[in-house]
């Protein structure tokens, strides 16, 4: 069997994401309504942590779409600064210009 990447972890983690995201957000609600009596939250509590942890959004690491690279990405553009620093220098990239002095 071959070794998983950090890469493809990530990908896994999106799908569970995906997929329980309905589940968690009426879990969520449920466990946040003052109005509800307190078993009932607190058994929507435990429902939520018995979900598995990956499918939590924050458990989700942003990486460079180009290279994969998990560090200095900028969000606007799904990029890290070395894949953007290469695509511009090759004037790939609308609008950005390599400055120089």
């Amino acid at each position: 069997m071959a070794k998983k990447s950090a890469v493809n972890r990530n990908e896994m983690v999106k799908a569970l994401v995906a997929k329980y995201a309905d589940k968690r957000a009426a879990l969520k609600a449920t466990a946040n309504n003052e109005s509800l009596p307190l078993e009932e939250r607190f058994e929507a509590r435990l429902k939520l942590a018995k979900l598995p942890r990956n499918s939590a959004a924050n458990r989700i690491r942003n990486r460079c779409e180009v290279t994969g690279r998990p560090r200095a990405f900028y969000r606007k553009l799904k990029m890290s600064r070395i894949a953007l620093r290469e695509l511009g220098n090759l004037g790939q990239i609308p609008g950005l210009t390599k400055s120089s002095w």
